[in-house]
């Protein structure tokens, strides 16, 4: 996957990723609510 900057004035890109809840959740699928995007590098991984 491609690295991509988003403006604050921009949307970001959809995506879709496996729910921890089964099924999938995709970001076009929450819109019009709150959502909070946080990243977080796996454990003992440089970066």
């Amino acid at each position: 996957m491609a690295a991509q900057t988003v403006s604050t004035d921009e949307h970001a890109p959809d995506f879709t990723l496996p729910s921890t809840q089964h099924g999938e959740v995709s970001l076009s699928g929450l819109r019009g609510r709150k959502v909070i995007i946080a990243f977080y590098p796996r454990d003992d991984t440089p970066g």
